[in-house]
């Protein structure tokens, strides 16, 4: 009995071992020379903008942003996110720092 209470007991500390570790943050460049902590900025994307831009930057009732890297900068991408355009609502991203990965990610789109 205690054999198989161990095997269940070290299964468990495995099986949970494995799904932790996902806060690691990474340092990147926000395309400034600065140096920002890491965001998944496709995961903000993806919850925050796909619904109106499209899961691959297509456009839907948003406009396409697949290039939107030749036409703003990050700093003026990061503006119409803070304070919206057109029918963007402003706020659409709250976190600073998510806004600022989400911005740097699409400006590299062009």
């Amino acid at each position: 009995m205690k054999k198989w209470m161990m095997a269940i007991g070290l299964g468990a500390m495995l099986t949970l071992g494995a799904c932790g570790g996902g806060n690691e943050e990474e340092s990147t460049s926000n395309g400034d020379g600065a140096n920002t902590a890491s965001v998944d900025a496709e995961a903000v994307y993806a919850q925050n903008c796909a619904a109106c831009h499209g899961a691959n930057l297509e456009g839907m009732s948003g406009p396409k942003l697949s290039d939107v890297g030749s036409r703003l900068s990050a700093s003026e991408i990061e503006e119409v996110i803070k304070n919206g355009k057109g029918a963007m609502p402003a706020n659409v991203i709250e976190d600073e720092e998510e806004i600022t990965a989400v911005a740097a990610w699409l400006a590299e789109k062009k």
